[in-house]
């Protein structure tokens, strides 16, 4: 008993990694396959299995663009934690702080920053907030395991996804071929009937 719910479990877990993409189920047999209702011809399940296709590709492009954006945004939170570190280790000293910041595109200015316990963090959204430098800090690293979380759960979906593009072309490859050996064996009958 406790096997069977354990494995239900594990079922449902990977189940829940891909929540929002469809599995392509295997078409095995493709002849009672095509006795289902709904699949009066091979050209309407083609067109099926092609529009089918083309929901994977375009969860396939918003994934792709998810994971650039998480791609950078990773380094850019890494960078930030570093200099929060940096600044919390200066902020005991009285020596200022000697930087440069960007201005615009390949713009910098030298800055002196005197030693502070706060700092200015970009929400996004054109949002900025003033943290204390330990608050800041645990913001971040939430943030970047987050985003690291995130960034595996969307390789996770994309290999998925793969998996339901060979599936579907293969399924419409079984269907095509079966359509094809059916007609040649309609013809077949047909010029038959005919001598």
């Amino acid at each position: 008993m406790a096997t069977t719910i354990e494995s239900s479990n594990a079922g449902a877990a990977s189940k829940k990694k891909h929540l929002g993409i469809p599995e392509a189920i295997f078409v095995e047999d493709v002849d009672s396959f095509m006795k289902q209702p709904g699949n009066d011809t091979a050209d309407a399940v083609l067109r099926k299995l092609d529009e089918q296709y083309q929901k994977y590709k375009y969860m396939e492009l918003n994934l792709a663009q998810k994971k650039l954006r998480l791609k950078s945004q990773i380094p850019q939170i890494k960078q930030t934690l570093e200099i929060l570190r940096h600044m919390q280790k200066k902020k005991d000293t009285t020596d200022p702080m000697e930087t440069h910041f960007l201005l615009a595109d390949n713009v910098y200015c030298k800055a002196s920053v005197p030693p502070t316990d706060k700092v200015c963090l970009w929400l996004g959204a054109n949002v900025m907030l003033e943290y204390d430098i330990d608050e800041a800090q645990s913001l971040l690293e939430k943030n970047l395991a987050t985003a690291s979380r995130n960034l595996e759960s969307l390789e996770e979906d994309l290999d998925f996804l793969r998996d339901q593009f060979t599936t579907t072309e293969v399924n419409m490859a079984r269907v095509y071929n079966w359509d094809v050996k059916r007609r040649s064996k309609d013809n077949v009958l047909k010029s038959a009937e005919r001598s």
